[in-house]
């Protein structure tokens, strides 16, 4: 459910969804005319271009598809899922499949679990006993993955290698609707790797590091968004970013007001939280960060939490039963 300030702030949003603007979205519907044409566009002039421009410009194109994706997942520009899903099915992001990244996303907005390892899909932490278990080399990589670096260099591959063991479980459980959307993704996949390479000049290989790439980007905007915290509001950050990555994230910066109204459109969070910031800056227990530069100052190479989570130590039953009883978000796709 939505977690409004007050009613004051519920009543404003309620007017909001009046506006020819929300009831249109025509600001999402620009940035999905805008990624598939920027993306396409870029990939026919490949060849022109030169291969080192087109492929950094298709990362960063794969990269705003990304947060494309999460908008649709959240019930945007449609009400209808299925209207919405068939914006995200391109493989243009390389890694996962949408109706995957759907459900695991919708998850992590269980905000009573938020960054419990076990519940959040998410989480960064990990428990004593699979820190415990781990060598020295996982370990080190899992400590790296807390640094601003490590999470751009290393944190893709701990994102896909978990993609893959999650499909490899699905076909051990015999979860059919998991495995014919990695059926589907695969084939497309496959196809638009065939037509770059054959039609554009970029190689299958090329279009695997840009799908690494784009991760490594978005990864900037999911370092130590989350932290482990008692009450639920101070868990996620707000990040006073600087336009050009308000654009590519899509305002999800300003991710606390993201979690308390997963239904808002992207376009209003950040006005939403103008209006009101020092109430959301007083609700999250003044976890702020002025832009994305101040996180890698402070931790271009120093974790920004320690890796195993500080309420695990009896078990994840007691873990969230020391986070509290709050309710979960049962609305994450959607509602105001």
């Amino acid at each position: 459910m939505p977690r409004y300030l007050d009613d004051a702030q519920r009543d404003a949003i309620q007017d909001r969804r009046a506006s020819w603007r929300w009831r249109t979205e025509w600001p999402t519907w620009l940035v999905i005319v805008a990624v598939y044409g920027g993306w396409f566009g870029v990939a026919t002039s490949a060849r022109t271009l030169g291969m080192p421009l087109a492929l950094g410009l298709l990362a960063v194109l794969s990269c705003w598809y990304m947060s494309l994706q999460h908008e649709l997942l959240h019930g945007h520009p449609t009400r209808w899922p299925l209207v919405n899903m068939l914006f995200g099915l391109a493989p243009l992001a390389v890694w996962f499949p949408y109706a995957v990244y759907r459900a695991s996303h919708l998850r992590h907005h269980d905000d009573a679990h938020l960054t419990v390892p076990g519940h959040d899909p998410e989480s960064y932490y990990v428990t004593p006993e699979q820190w415990a278990s781990g060598g020295v080399v996982l370990r080190g990589a899992i400590a790296a993955r807390n640094t601003f670096v490590g999470r751009v260099l290393i944190g893709p591959w701990f994102a896909i290698a978990a993609s893959w063991r999650e499909a490899a479980q699905a076909i051990i459980d015999r979860d059919w609707r998991i495995v014919a959307s990695w059926v589907a993704h695969l084939a497309a996949l496959v196809a638009l790797a065939w037509w770059l390479d054959t039609r554009c000049g970029v190689p299958w290989r090329a279009f695997a590091g840009v799908g690494y790439a784009a991760l490594a980007l978005a990864s900037v905007r999911s370092f130590h968004e989350h932290r482990a915290a008692g009450a639920e509001r101070e868990r996620t950050v707000i990040n006073e970013a600087a336009w050009p990555w308000r654009v590519l994230f899509l305002n999800n910066n300003f991710h606390a007001v993201h979690h308390d109204l997963p239904g808002v459109p992207w376009f209003a969070l950040a006005a939403i939280y103008r209006e009101r910031r020092d109430a959301y800056r007083a609700s999250n227990g003044g976890f702020v960060v002025e832009g994305y530069g101040e996180w890698f100052r402070r931790y271009a190479f120093a974790r920004a939490v320690a890796p195993v989570h500080p309420f695990a130590g009896a078990g994840e039953d007691a873990a969230v039963r020391t986070f509290g009883h709050a309710e979960s978000a049962e609305a994450a796709s959607g509602g105001l």
